[in-house]
């Protein structure tokens, strides 16, 4: 009488192997239950049932013969609406793209997921371009986070998020440019991975540049290890894209954190305004690590906040983007988005230069950082989730962007992998997540200390639906 949405990829995966369970009967449970909570939480913005459905009974024929033609044969997955998929649109959030375009690639993360037989469900929701941190657009609407329809998922991958969390597929992928996988974990209560930059190949590459890292969204940690193992096969479409990479995330994963130096930072030294309970949560997972072996030392990496570095990249790609746009295209773009072009419009070639050479000097210091440390922990995100509002609905600045989640972006400016995993729920029943950050290259140590923490602190999934 499992719920087979409420199941891990890692337990479709086992019930599949027994014959309890076939990928045909999770696809259309899950389909079920997109058609009953999508209508609410906006996280589909498309949907391919028939494909689907078609997938998953060549992939239940594999299992029946005992052949599954790779380690995600049969599980559900979502894909956020930046990322091509072949024979689909990809909007990009946007009112801007056209929908009649080609649509005979996939982009790299989707054509593996493919190989590893994945059930592909549809395209997530995301606010233009991905531009910010929470999920509302002109084309799409409002998501809404499901553990209360009140509150955002966060973003800017917010529909995987939410669809993750209800039960809608237990995994996704998505991008995080700045935080868009760690946000919306945080506010969902999923596992969600950054891993490092170049890790998961991108085609095409981020408007936004070398701040942009594709991971996983998921149930557990175990789901995001064997998701990055099929996620991480180099793709020539991606110069950026790191050599082939021969290690099993799933190994090892379980070996603990027994002896590893961790430097617990709460505010990262300029942090203001973390919420009173998100502290606490995450004070107290701290002594959880340490319980569990870690040493632990109250340490900041001593950097000052890179936002001005952050925002400004990022609106100088928001103005690259503005200019290919028409009179037209502008007339319907998200506010949010047509504000951070201006403000990119405002930076000249020599400051985008300094804050390039600031974002080095980052690079460099938490390089030599972690050499003392094997990981950095602070909270994920320092507010809970917020009211879901539309587009537009607040000036577009720094502080308004992204001020709120001064945790997130300084690795993507230092490309180094970054989860987040939960660890509490506020008292009005909200998620609260954990940020562990690794050394450059580091993914497999970030995914074994989550699962160490996992397993002291097992992650709750939300009720009421």
């Amino acid at each position: 009488m499992t719920d087979l949405t409420n199941c891990t990829a890692t337990t479709l995966l086992a019930l599949y192997r027994s014959g309890q369970a076939s990928p045909t009967e999770v696809t259309q449970a899950v389909l079920a239950r997109i058609e009953r909570l999508n209508p609410v939480l906006n996280a589909f913005c498309h949907l391919a049932p028939e494909e689907a459905l078609a997938a998953a009974a060549a992939s239940t024929e594999r299992w029946r013969r005992g052949e599954p033609c790779g380690a995600l044969d049969g599980v559900p997955v979502s894909v956020k609406d930046l990322i091509l998929a072949k024979g689909w649109p990809t909007r990009r959030g946007s009112r801007t793209v056209d929908p009649v375009q080609p649509r005979d690639v996939d982009a790299p993360a989707t054509a593996r997921l493919r190989e590893a037989g994945a059930v592909i469900l549809g395209k997530t929701t995301t606010p233009e371009f991905g531009c910010k941190g929470e999920t509302n657009s002109p084309l799409t609407g409002i998501t809404r986070n499901p553990w209360n329809t009140d509150k955002t998922p966060g973003g800017s991958s917010g529909g995987t998020a939410a669809a993750v969390a209800a039960g809608l597929g237990p995994i996704g992928i998505g991008t995080d440019g700045a935080g868009s996988v760690r946000i919306p974990a945080a506010f969902c209560g999923n596992f969600g991975l950054k891993p490092s930059f170049g890790r998961v190949p991108a085609f095409p590459l981020s408007p936004f540049g070398t701040v942009a890292h594709l991971g996983p969204h998921s149930m557990s940690v175990a789901d995001a290890a064997l998701m990055t193992n099929v996620l991480k096969q180099p793709d020539p479409r991606d110069w950026t894209s790191l050599p082939y990479d021969p290690t099993d995330y799933t190994v090892g994963l379980n070996d603990g954190i027994r002896g590893l130096r961790v430097a617990w930072s709460p505010t990262l030294g300029y942090a203001r305004g973390v919420h009173p309970e998100i502290a606490s949560a995450c004070a107290s997972s701290v002594e959880v690590l340490a319980q569990l072996g870690a040493r632990v030392d109250v340490v900041d990496p001593g950097f000052e906040d890179p936002l001005e570095i952050t925002t400004g990249m990022w609106f100088v790609g928001a103005a690259a983007i503005w200019d290919t746009l028409s009179a037209e295209q502008r007339a319907v773009a998200d506010p949010d988005f047509a504000a951070q072009a201006v403000l990119g419009q405002a930076i000249s070639s020599t400051e985008l230069m300094r804050l390039t050479a600031r974002r080095i000097a980052l690079g460099t210091l938490m390089r030599q950082f972690m050499t003392r440390y094997d990981l950095l922990v602070t909270p994920a995100v320092a507010v809970p989730a917020f009211d879901a509002k539309p587009a537009g609905h607040q000036p577009m600045t720094p502080e308004t962007m992204l001020g709120w989640t001064p945790f997130s972006y300084p690795f993507n400016l230092t490309q180094q992998p970054a989860c987040t995993i939960p660890c509490g729920l506020t008292q009005d029943g909200l998620p609260i997540g954990l940020q562990i950050v690794g050394p450059m290259f580091g993914d497999a140590l970030v995914l074994r200390a989550a699962r160490a923490f996992e397993s002291a602190v097992p992650i709750v999934r939300p009720g009421g639906f």
